[in-house]
């Protein structure tokens, strides 16, 4: 049985940035650069499609539209809060780029974005870029600095692994249940190969040659339910529901927020 398990291949690479850098930046385009442009793709074609006939009759479609986007703002007013319904269309963007992302993979001619480690992170980074930036917002920069010593001094580089290993944690749950159930259903499909050769080993070479691996057929499909559907999709929920417990606990409701004293103006001190 031969397998490989490789990353993505890369199509577009500049050779000489890529050797003077030591392969940390060059590669352009690579499959997964190819997924996320084609699920941004399907993901705008669909929302255009979807609202471009919008009525105060609505047809099932509208109706069915209008339900699943009053779910998303349910779930997210309670989660975070009404103030925060804001934050829904980033929090459902995140949600449908995940699940199409996990699902174009099933075509087994695009790459899962969600297997690739750079876009989970790109996601997890952007979501706490958002949370540091509402703290600092709505406490100040010396207040979100304080609470790295809370609740004493001893406890600063705990607080800051704590805050480092929150985005790392999101990504890596999420890319390592995709990847690692592509890996299983690899492994699995060499293993039923490698099956189907041992159990007509009787036949001729050249028969056996081209004998097609008839135990492949149905066995993965099961898993790639499991893996692709279920857990795509469970996946795709915990981020999101990460993302709005992270989001909100920087954005309280305004009565919450305390007030900061403002810097007087030179005219006002004179």
């Amino acid at each position: 049985m031969k397998l490989s398990v490789n990353g993505p291949k890369i199509l577009v690479r500049i050779t000489a940035l890529y050797e003077k850098l030591g392969g940390i930046f060059g590669n352009l385009v690579t499959q997964t650069t190819v997924s996320i442009f084609l699920v941004t793709l399907i993901l705008i074609i669909a929302a255009w499609a979807l609202t471009r006939r919008l009525s105060k009759r609505p047809g099932r479609v509208q109706v069915v539209v209008e339900k699943l986007v009053g779910m998303l703002y349910n779930l997210v007013s309670d989660t975070m809060g009404k103030h925060n319904l804001k934050f829904a269309p980033y929090i459902g963007t995140i949600f449908l780029s995940s699940i199409c992302g996990t699902l174009i993979g099933m075509t087994q001619i695009f790459r899962s974005t969600t297997g690739d480690l750079s876009v989970t992170a790109a996601w997890a980074l952007v979501t706490t870029g958002m949370v540091w930036y509402n703290n600092i917002k709505n406490f100040g920069f010396k207040a979100w600095l304080r609470g790295f010593t809370e609740p004493i001094v001893v406890m600063t580089p705990m607080n800051i692994v704590s805050e480092i290993a929150s985005p790392v944690s999101m990504a890596f749950r999420h890319f390592g249940n995709v990847a690692g159930g592509s890996v299983l259903t690899a492994l699995i499909y060499g293993a039923l190969s490698a099956a189907t050769h041992a159990l007509f080993s009787w036949l001729p070479d050249a028969v056996l040659s081209v004998f097609p691996p008839i135990l492949q057929v149905g066995i993965p499909a099961f898993l790639s339910i499991y893996f692709d559907l279920f857990s795509g999709f469970v996946q795709a929920f915990v981020f999101s529901l990460l993302t709005m417990v992270y989001v909100g606990g920087a954005c309280p409701p305004p009565e919450e927020i305390p007030e900061r004293p403002r810097k007087k103006r030179k005219k006002d001190a004179a």
